[in-house]
């Protein structure tokens, strides 16, 4: 074990706990380790972290706390593999070989301490310390996702209002997509048209010597124009449809632009009720009258 300083056990009570026994670990020279893997070192730290706060809060001055861990970590391998009434044994020889160095006060102390914990759950500490165990250990990593930042409550708005601008971004998204369509489209039909014309000019150019007849030639200008007027017949069918879409989105965002928003209920009564309030209003009318006369 690596001697302790006043100064090393000092810095380590003012720590955290995390980041104190990360301290400690380090003043006894210990290699860094798994804290779940190896759970025996784990334990065995603490054992010795607890014993400075409980020093400390003993009122022990601090070089006494560097040696009471000194005579932890000696009580824990001078009483390893044996029996309760020896490891007793044991802890009356260490305190009374520590009488020079303890006042009588913090000896009766750390003597109460050390049956209350290490004697009362010694089969425990054995169990742990004493012995290797069988480590069956299965990690999962799991993502948990926080929940996201509430925005401000100034930036809050109506639910209604809120639903009728998700409803025209909707209505806009779908414009935009029905627009992009029409572009595509143009491109698809283009792309086709070309293959076929170049299809039916390369029926031509397989005789370049060969002059055409006339029929030949007008049959050529028809099934040109006719692949022409197919695609342009298509596109157009297309965009007008995709026009009347279009027409049927901006009357929709018309519509919802227009619409009223929905103000609170207003709080009326029953209709047996406002009956029975204004038969009660017309007969003390009758009777105030009475009473004039």
């Amino acid at each position: 074990m690596a001697l302790l300083t006043p100064q090393g056990v000092k810095k380590v009570f003012q720590f955290q706990k995390q980041e104190g026994r990360e301290h400690l670990r380090r003043l006894l020279n210990w290699e860094e380790f798994d804290e779940v893997r190896d759970s025996r070192r784990s334990i065995l730290l603490d054992t010795l972290y607890e014993s400075i706060i409980f020093a400390v809060g003993k009122g022990f001055p601090w070089v006494e706390v560097a040696k009471v861990v000194k005579f932890t970590e000696e009580l824990l391998k001078e009483t390893k593999g044996c029996s309760i009434t020896e490891a007793v044994t044991i802890l009356g020889n260490k305190l009374r070989d520590y009488q020079g160095q303890f006042n009588t006060t913090h000896l009766l102390a750390l003597c109460d301490y050390f049956h209350n914990t290490f004697i009362r759950h010694y089969k425990l500490y054995q169990f742990v310390l004493g012995q290797d165990q069988e480590v069956n250990l299965t990690v999962n990593h799991l993502e948990v996702c926080a929940p996201p930042q509430p925005l401000p409550l100034a930036k809050g708005m109506d639910k209604d209002i809120w639903q009728l601008e998700q409803q025209m971004v909707e209505l806009r998204k779908a414009e935009v997509q029905k627009r992009t369509n029409v572009l595509l489209l143009k491109e698809a039909l283009h792309l086709e048209q070309e293959h076929k014309l170049q299809k039916t000019f390369s029926e031509v150019s397989e005789q370049p010597s060969r002059v055409l007849k006339r029929e030949e030639l007008e049959k050529l200008i028809d099934e040109v124009i006719h692949i022409q007027t197919e695609c342009l017949k298509e596109l157009l069918q297309y965009e007008i449809q995709i026009t009347f879409d279009i027409l049927d989105l901006k009357l929709q965002k018309t519509l919802n632009l227009n619409a009223p928003i929905p103000s609170p209920l207003s709080i009326t009564g029953q209709p047996g009720q406002d009956e029975s309030l204004n038969f009660y209003k017309t007969n003390k009318g009758k009777k105030a009258k009475a009473k004039k006369k």
